[in-house]
């Protein structure tokens, strides 16, 4: 049967980023070893060419191609944007953090490259089958640049752990599609929601519970977060910044389109176990990320509370403050967490140390450097006029409206509590006395990426209206 011409221009993003990330590969193969910046620049380039035909597709009707198993809509398109922005950002930014580090500082940039690619396939994917071939593409990518520094202990230790991790959550997830697809004879999502309604209870809830334990680990929810402080700490911090961003956004896809496709249907709440996660990620993350003095590990554990946050935009998904919600605040994090990254990138490279006392004094070596991450603080708190405080507003009234109103004031209260250890970095970057080192800047790529961070952050906050018509868009298709 011919696949008709039209699905195939559907695939232009996935084609050209198969081919750059070939392209880059070859270019890595001729290139001296002092000169693999340019493999970096040539995948910012590419990628930002990957763009305009991602772009192009907003507004387009909303279909299945290839005999279904591919979603192009508005909700794929959108998460195709966060994978494709953020891979920018952090090849920009990997191009200090890797000079010195690793002889293969090329290949680092054609895994990241290959890696946006799974992100793309994992939010269009339609059919478990390639969900999970999708999610084990990302994975893979993953598990390698966790453990790139192979004369560091600490990454070979987030690359062993993480794949063990991933390896056992995976074979789970797995084994709960087998489970589905038994249970209704369709590995389409379409399909399975067609033949949810007459399945066993008993066994759709095993079914749900271990595909939810499998996607919970791609998106650091409790109790499937243990992974995540050890090995972004261990990582290289590019790569930590890209896991905690564009994987989590495709497990974000992959567990939203999973839930409220293929299982919403069915006779299983599942609303009230993810609403209860949401609430324990929160919270746990959030209480663990209090005595935390390593920033990297503080924003693992921050990662885990926001993954609570974002459960809950899951949870409270109807309505017009529901998936619109979830899409906002994934917009806003994505610049906002990038850009504390960044920060982190900057004052390692200069200072070499994540430690936050390190951070003292920023304000005088480095007055820019420590407005930015002031502003990424206080975003990720969700205060006035960034991004994160229009993220969480929508959040709220998701939940209130969806008659979520404890987790509404548990979310509340977590707030509070996060302001202490995100202010905590402001404190000590102002009020703490200089030590005699130097200055804290970074290269033109670094700051480059910093800048847009910053601006992303800023310009969600205050000029909102154009973000909540793409996000309405993207939520509206969702079921198409």
């Amino acid at each position: 049967m011919p696949i008709p011409i039209e699905d195939l221009w559907s695939l232009v993003p996935e084609f050209w980023l198969t081919g750059l990330g070939l392209l880059l590969v070859l270019l890595d193969l001729f290139l001296p070893g002092d000169r693999k910046r340019l493999v970096g620049w040539a995948a910012v380039v590419g990628l930002l060419l990957v763009l305009i035909p991602v772009l192009g597709m907003l507004g387009t009707p909303a279909r299945t191609v290839f005999f279904d198993a591919y979603a192009v809509d508005g909700f794929a398109i959108f998460f195709k944007l966060i994978a494709v922005v953020a891979t920018i950002l952090v090849i920009l930014s990997a191009m200090d953090a890797l000079r010195g580090q690793t002889s293969f500082e090329g290949e680092m940039y054609v895994l990241l490259t290959f890696a946006a690619l799974g992100v793309c396939l994992m939010a269009a994917s339609a059919d478990l089958i390639l969900l999970a071939l999708s999610i084990e593409f990302v994975s893979l990518s993953s598990y390698v640049m966790a453990g790139y520094f192979k004369s560091d202990v600490r990454s070979n230790e987030a690359g062993i752990k993480y794949f063990l991790f991933g390896a056992a959550s995976s074979a789970v997830m797995i084994y709960g599609f087998s489970i589905l697809y038994g249970l209704t004879g369709e590995t389409n999502l379409y399909a399975i929601a067609d033949r949810v309604r007459t399945a066993p209870q008993p066994a759709l809830i095993l079914a749900v519970g271990m595909a939810l334990a499998g996607l919970g680990f791609k998106v650091s929810m409790v109790p499937f977060h243990q992974w995540t402080p050890d090995v972004y700490e261990g990582a290289p911090t590019p790569v930590a910044a890209f896991l905690s961003v564009a994987s989590k956004a495709a497990g974000f896809a992959a567990l939203a389109r999973f839930l409220m496709v293929a299982i919403e249907p069915g006779p299983v709440d599942w609303v009230t176990p993810v609403a209860a996660l949401s609430a324990v990620s929160m919270t746990l993350g959030n209480l663990l990320a209090l005595p935390q003095r390593n920033i990297k590990r503080m924003l693992a554990y921050s990662t885990i509370s926001h993954a609570g946050f974002l459960l809950m935009g899951v949870a409270a998904h109807r309505g017009d403050f529901g998936a619109p919600g979830l899409l906002i605040y994934l917009l806003a994090y994505t610049f906002t967490n990038l850009g504390a990254f960044f920060v982190a990138i900057a004052v390692a490279g200069r200072l070499g140390s994540d430690e936050i006392p390190s951070y003292a004094g920023l304000a005088q070596r480095s007055a820019g450097l420590a407005a930015i991450m002031a502003l990424f603080m206080l975003s990720l708190t969700g205060m006035p006029p960034t991004g994160g405080f229009f993220g969480k507003f929508y959040i709220f009234g998701a939940a209130v409206n969806n008659g979520l109103l404890w987790l509404a004031v548990v979310a509340v209260v977590n707030s509070v509590v996060a302001l202490y250890y995100y202010v905590n970095v402001i404190r000590v970057m102002y009020l703490l006395p200089v030590p005699s080192v130097g200055s804290a800047t970074g290269p033109v790529p670094l700051r480059l990426a910093l800048g847009i961070a910053a601006l992303g952050t800023l310009v969600i906050g205050i000029f909102p209206q154009p973000f909540i018509t793409l996000v309405g868009t993207a939520a509206m298709l969702l079921r198409m």
